[in-house]
C-alpha cells in the first residue's frame, strides 16, 4: 500500500485512467482492478454501495495494485475520515463551489497540524501495526479531487485551485451545464466558455484536469489523454456491461428484424 502513490504520478504529470464502480460485488472490483486501470472509485454518490461494501471493494482493488479512490455522497468529513480509515487513497468530492468547501475537503482527508482528521486504528493504517508509516505516507500520498459542477465553482475555479491540497479538478458536465439553465447542451457557447475557463485556470496553476469518459470509447480515452487531461475516467461499470450486451446482440436483433 505504502510504496504506490497515484498522488505521485499526478504530480509527475502522468496521465492516470480509471474508472467508476457503482455495483457492490466484489468480483467486479477483482476483475476491473485486474485489467490495467491505474485508479478505481467506489462510487457512493450515485449508488447505493454501503461503507462495509465499500471497504471490501477497496480491500481487493488495492490488493490487486490499483489505487482506491471513493466518490463522495458529499463534502462530508465523517464520511471522508470513515473512507479514509477503511483504506481508500483519496477522495473525489462533488459539487466543491467555493474555495472553503475545498478547504474543508483537504482538511477532512489529512491528519492535525495540517488538517482535521481524527486519529483512529483501522484497516488503512492496518489496525495500528502501521500507523506510524501511514502517518508519514498520508502527509504526501492522499489525493484530493474535487468536482467543478456548478457555475459557481467556475466562478471561484481560481481561488478554489489555489487552496494546497487540492491535488486535482473533475469537471460534471451534467450538473454544470444543469446549474446554467441548459441540461445536457454541451455544444451551447457558455458552457463551452465554462469549460475554457476552468481549463485555462487548471493550467495556469498546472493542476491536473479530469474528465469523465461516460460511454466506453477507446478513441476518446486516446483523444483526451492527448487533449492533456490527465485523471480520466473510462466509463463505469454498468455502462460498460450494458454497451457490451447490446454490442452482441446487435446481428442477431438485425436479423430478427
Amino acid at each position: 500500500m505504502f510504496e504506490k502513490s497515484l498522488n505521485k504520478r499526478l504530480k509527475n504529470r502522468e496521465a492516470v485512467v480509471g474508472s467508476w464502480i457503482t455495483l457492490a460485488h466484489p468480483t467486479i472490483a477483482e476483475i476491473m482492478a485486474n485489467s490495467g486501470f491505474d485508479w478505481l472509485a467506489v462510487d457512493l454518490e450515485h449508488s447505493v454501495i454501503t461503507i462495509r461494501e465499500a471497504e471490501e471493494l477497496m480491500r481487493i482493488i488495492e490488493l490487486s495494485g490499483v489505487a482506491p479512490m471513493v466518490r463522495l455522497t458529499s463534502n462530508d468529513p465523517d464520511q471522508i475520515k470513515r473512507v479514509m480509515d477503511a483504506g481508500s487513497h483519496g477522495v473525489i468530492v462533488p459539487m466543491i463551489n467555493t474555495r472553503e468547501d475545498a478547504e474543508k475537503a483537504v482538511a477532512a482527508v489529512k491528519y492535525p497540524s495540517v488538517g482535521k482528521r481524527g486519529f483512529g486504528l483501522a484497516r488503512a493504517q492496518r489496525w495500528g501495526n502501521r500507523f506510524a508509516e501511514y502517518l508519514e505516507w498520508q502527509k504526501e500520498n492522499t489525493t484530493v479531487i474535487v468536482q467543478i459542477e456548478h457555475i459557481d465553482a467556475v466562478t471561484n475555479i481560481e481561488e478554489i485551485l489555489s487552496v494546497d491540497g487540492v491535488d486535482g479538478f473533475f469537471v460534471g458536465p451534467y450538473d454544470l451545464s444543469g446549474s446554467m439553465g441548459i441540461p445536457g447542451q454541451f455544444d451551447d457557447a457558455d458552457f463551452l466558455e465554462a469549460i475554457e475557463t476552468v481549463k485555462k485556470a487548471g493550467a495556469a496553476r498546472d493542476i491536473p484536469s479530469g474528465i469523465h469518459i461516460i460511454e466506453p470509447d477507446d478513441q476518446q480515452l486516446v483523444d483526451r489523454i492527448q487533449d492533456g487531461y490527465q485523471f480520466v475516467a473510462y466509463s463505469l461499470d454498468v455502462r460498460m456491461l450494458d454497451v457490451s450486451c447490446r454490442t452482441g446482440l446487435k446481428a442477431i436483433q438485425r436479423e430478427k428484424t
